[in-house]
């Protein structure tokens, strides 16, 4: 007898639909094709000792299982519950009345416990799409597909529980979850927040300015100066992400499993710090079966990279391209998959080898020399990428001694949300554009207006600086998120005056 049982495959960050057909036939054989890998390909002897060990058995008989569209690769085990829910069906061992009219998700242990499964969500949004009636998942994962409203979600522990269900001796209760309430409950409470940090009131508004306006920013300073606590610190104040990001921000997480078990939607902006040995692959994402990297798990969310020069160069150059187009597309000969990528890169550097700078007091203090040959480990073309660059000193024993403590992350939050609502409100007819540091040449000239005294301050401190050409866009950009933190239309000069502070790397002499 020939049954049809659908799951799902995922490529990038979508769906597929896969039907297994299963057909028992006379003779004594076990056929699986369809592209399967070596995981799908041992899951006969998962089925076997499952089914076995709740009374029920592997036929003896001929079973040829394809998993269609046969030529598309699938991988993974979590086709285990699938494929065993066909083999019972197939071989009339269970009646399984409307069964084509669900997805089945789920990989065995041998005493047909499940186990959680990556891709949940896409998973569950495809269903809906293609109109299934359920989906049947691992009690691990039914939390997330539960997020995706106007499909019945059936959280099973075994496998015993789904034969039950179709053979009607017993009942799963679908799992409903209000997603918007379970969104709004977890917006506040931070693990980090700024008040933490003692002193460098600067830098904080410095951080408060690149929230506002999604602006990449490097620190560079000595050790000890605070440059990863207040790295750490930024996603606090970054505005709430709408349920929008937190639906795409899940669904890349999911793909490869970095939800939580039991966890459903993901409220708070992902912050992601990988080591300087990480690879090129593994930042941007790829492989022989291509997955997110850390690029794409930062997505609405702040990428950290501490101690930028000590990366590999490769690893910094394939970021080029990400941070311009805010998705990442990788190719291969029989498919290509694009991930989204759309993330705030924070990037923090001692300003030479030894640590310091510039400093005929210090012993430990470099060069001008080798200061610079530091910096030139990384490209300009990847800081002309950074809007903002901007010193950190050590904080004084007085600050540190202080008891008092700084303004919390809410409060800035607030003001950061604020200026993000009048960029919004400005970028509404524009699909891609949504914050100040996506304008292009276009955008600045049309919102960057600059009054004749503003305009000859800025070609003053260009001359005076010598500050290179690319500075110039970086340092609008910047003037007009000031001027939406203070809820003022036009840029006005002291906003120049600020964002010119803020280009230290472009500044003649600023090696010593």
């Amino acid at each position: 007898m020939l049954t049809k049982v659908y799951g799902s495959a995922v490529f990038g960050v979508e769906a597929t639909t896969i039907t297994i057909e299963v057909n028992i036939d006379k003779g004594i054989a076990y056929h699986l094709v369809g592209l399967p890998d070596n995981a799908i390909k041992e899951s006969s002897y998962r089925i076997s000792a499952a089914l076995k060990n709740n009374g029920y058995k592997l036929p003896g008989k001929k079973i040829t299982i394809n998993m269609a569209p046969a030529d598309m690769r699938k991988e993974g085990s979590a086709y285990d519950l699938t494929i065993a829910m066909g083999i019972l069906s197939a071989s009339h061992q269970v009646k399984t009345p409307n069964i084509e009219t669900y997805i089945i998700m789920g990989e065995l242990s041998l005493d047909g416990s499940l186990q959680p499964i990556k891709g949940a969500l896409p998973i569950a949004i495809k269903a809906k799409e293609e109109g299934f009636k359920g989906f049947f998942l691992p009690q691990q994962n039914a939390k997330e597909a539960a997020i995706v409203t106007g499909l019945d979600v059936y959280p099973i522990n075994n496998i015993k529980e789904i034969i039950n269900f179709f053979e009607e001796k017993s009942t799963i209760k679908p799992l409903v979850i209000d997603t918007k309430k379970e969104f709004q409950g977890k917006l506040e409470h931070p693990e980090f927040d700024f008040a933490d940090v003692k002193g460098q009131e600067s830098i904080k508004r410095c951080m408060e300015i690149a929230a506002a306006g999604g602006h990449n920013i490097i620190l560079i300073g000595p050790p000890g100066s605070g440059k990863t606590m207040l790295a750490k610190r930024l996603p606090t104040i970054l505005p709430p992400m709408s349920l929008r990001e937190a639906l795409e921000t899940t669904k890349i997480h999911s793909v490869v499993g970095r939800i939580k078990a039991n966890a459903g939607l993901m409220t708070e902006r992902p912050f992601r710090s990988p080591h300087h040995t990480i690879s090129d692959v593994a930042l941007v994402g790829g492989g022989a079966y291509p997955q997110p990297g850390e690029i794409s798990l930062s997505h609405n969310g702040v990428l950290f990279l501490d101690e930028l020069p000590e990366f590999k160069r490769t690893v910094l150059e394939v970021m080029r391209q990400p941070l311009e187009d805010r998705e990442v597309t990788i190719s291969r000969a029989r498919f290509t998959v694009t991930y989204p990528s759309s993330f705030m890169l924070v990037a923090s550097m001692n300003p030479s080898p030894s640590g310091y700078f510039v400093d005929s007091d210090n012993p430990l203090a470099s060069s001008p020399q080798e200061m610079q040959r530091y910096l030139a480990k990384i490209s300009g073309p990847l800081l002309d990428r950074i809007d903002i660059h901007i010193e950190v000193q050590p904080v004084p024993f007085e600050k540190l001694s202080e008891e008092r403590r700084g303004e919390v992350s809410a409060e800035i939050r607030k003001r950061v949300t604020k200026g993000r609502l009048i960029q919004t409100a400005r970028f509404k007819e524009n699909q891609t554009i949504h914050y100040n540091a996506q304008m292009n040449v276009k955008q600045i000239r049309e919102y960057c207006k600059l009054s004749k005294i503003s305009l000859d301050l800025l070609k003053t401190a260009m001359e005076r600086l010598n500050l290179s050409a690319r500075a110039y866009d970086r340092i609008l950009k910047v003037s007009r998120t000031i001027a939406d933190l203070e809820g003022i239309k036009n840029i006005q000069s002291h906003h120049i005056t600020e964002a010119i502070q803020y280009r230290s790397l472009d500044r003649e002499g600023w090696l010593g």
